[in-house]
């Protein structure tokens, strides 16, 4: 290399996971089903025809990556702004030169902004003129749900692509072939990486490509040279550079154990829910996989029988995540054993899939009754309709009889309490309204 060659230092000093991102779509790692031959989304790249968009979803997923081939295959300028360093006056000064690009050479402009979220709604308000008159086409980069973490009018003018965590299959294919490559890889070095080891990591870094790739590096770089001068790097190489306990099982009886403990857990057998969750911890399981699982158990299986259990594995998770391991297992196991301790009922998540299935299955397009209609802005009749509304509270108990469904579904009943634990006060406050009809 030049002594002199300035720029060659400068890359290599980067990152692996910066010197192997994919420049185009050929080299993209996984989101196949918004990126695959033939997708709307790699149509309008290819054909320069994309619209302001958002790309959402995990650490390490190529969002940036996407947003950078974009860049490099569009025929307009291309601005990029970190929504947590950028103000109003970086925002207005990158629609200033969007709108000056179109007019005076008819390009338009490509505005790519990471951390999307973190933008608050004077920042949004500032962006907003510009996306609707097709000033800049925007381009969002979050790990944040966009609906609930933006501004709607941002969101309502944007395709939001939904990013999914990279299988491992993906994550280890592209560690083979950072190994292999001279020139932004690690191949000068030459290492071997044990099987084991790139599955672990492929395992370990949870769909994030970037994670695996940090993990990767710092295993060869710090590996010692065995005494004929090879690098070779082992599975504890690989459990020390990615900081995580391989998995002492394989994936068929990983599956297994999660399975056992999520059955144990609605058998109400706590000593079994406890055994099968510490075997998946000690086997490398991260605990925030029980923890989630657990708080999903508590409605799914204990629900409105004790709807206590729901707050109690939601602390847990809380409290987990706050303090670590090891003490974040004392709360985790008091959860565990509250919910496999507390009554059953799957009442409330059947009727969770009853009202989905006909949310989805029955169309009304005037489903609502009139008298239960928002009158702010209605017309006349709307706002006559509704003196019919009875309020609850002008009653006895708080509580009147009244038809609430639409008329196709007035029948309908999707939640029936079982006679165990809360549900028996849920069944007895039902016959005490029916007193009062």
């Amino acid at each position: 290399m030049d002594l002199f060659d300035f720029n060659g230092n400068e890359e290599r000093a980067k990152p692996l996971a910066e010197r192997m991102r994919a420049n185009n779509l050929n080299e993209f790692i996984g989101q196949k089903h918004i990126v695959s031959e033939g997708s709307l989304l790699r149509r309008a790249i290819s054909l320069d025809r994309l619209g302001s968009c958002i790309f959402w979803g995990p650490p390490g997923t190529g969002k940036t990556t996407l947003a950078n081939i974009i860049a490099s295959t569009t025929h307009g300028d291309f601005i990029k702004l970190n929504a947590v360093q950028a103000g109003v006056a970086d925002v207005k000064k990158a629609v200033e030169q969007a709108k000056n690009s179109l007019k005076m050479y008819g390009r338009r402009t490509y505005l790519m902004l990471d951390e999307c979220h973190r933008f608050n709604k004077t920042q949004s308000d500032s962006l907003l003129p510009a996306i609707e008159q097709g000033t800049i086409i925007f381009i969002g980069s979050t790990t944040e749900n966009p609906y609930a973490s933006m501004t709607p009018a941002i969101v309502s003018r944007c395709r939001v692509f939904e990013f999914k965590r990279l299988t491992e299959e993906d994550i280890k294919g592209a560690l083979s072939k950072a190994l292999k490559d001279r020139r932004r890889g690690l191949g000068e070095y030459a290492a071997e990486v044990e099987d084991a080891a790139l599955e672990h990591i492929s395992r370990m870094a949870g769909g994030d490509l970037r994670t695996a790739y940090n993990a990767l590096e710092l295993a060869v770089l710090t590996t010692p040279l065995q005494s004929d001068g090879k690098i070779i790097v082992t599975l504890r190489d690989a459990e020390q550079s990615i900081q995580c306990k391989a998995l002492s099982y394989n994936e068929d009886e990983y599956y297994d154990y999660l399975s056992a403990f999520c059955k144990s857990l609605r058998g109400s057998d706590s000593n079994a829910a406890l055994y099968y969750a510490m075997r998946l911890i000690e086997g490398g399981c991260d605990p925030m996989t029980i923890a989630r699982r657990l708080v999903v158990h508590s409605s799914e299986d204990v629900g409105m029988a004790d709807p206590n259990a729901l707050v109690v594995a939601t602390s847990a998770m809380y409290a987990f995540e706050k303090i670590g391991y090891p003490e974040g297992l004392i709360p985790l196991s008091n959860a565990i054993v509250y919910v496999c301790e507390a009554p059953k009922s799957n009442a409330a998540c059947n009727a969770y899939h009853a009202a989905m299935t006909d949310a989805r299955e029955v169309r009304d397009d005037d489903g609502v009754p009139p008298y239960l209609k928002d009158n702010t802005f209605g017309d006349k009749n709307t706002k006559a309709q509704s003196k019919n509304y009875k309020y609850p509270h002008n009653y006895a108990e708080g509580y009147v009889e009244q038809q609430y469904l639409p008329e196709k579904l007035k029948d309908r009943v999707y939640y029936t309490p079982k006679d165990i634990g809360y549900e028996k006060k849920v069944m007895e406050i039902r016959r005490q309204k029916g007193k009062l009809k």
